[in-house]
């Protein structure tokens, strides 16, 4: 299951953390990032899901 949401938050950042987390803290994180940038978008959400 880590591999979809890893595919996921490659392609889509968010959603690969609201696989993980739901709408959160880390999600509008996620999605702040994701607008400043897309490849911290990926790093954000690529760490939450792999820290768990």
């Amino acid at each position: 299951m880590d591999l979809l949401r890893i595919i996921a938050a490659i392609f889509l950042p968010p959603l690969g953390v609201f696989l993980q987390e739901g709408i959160g803290t880390q999600f509008w994180i996620n999605i702040l990032l994701t607008l400043l940038g897309y490849i911290p978008g990926i790093i954000h959400a690529v760490w939450i899901i792999v820290k768990r």
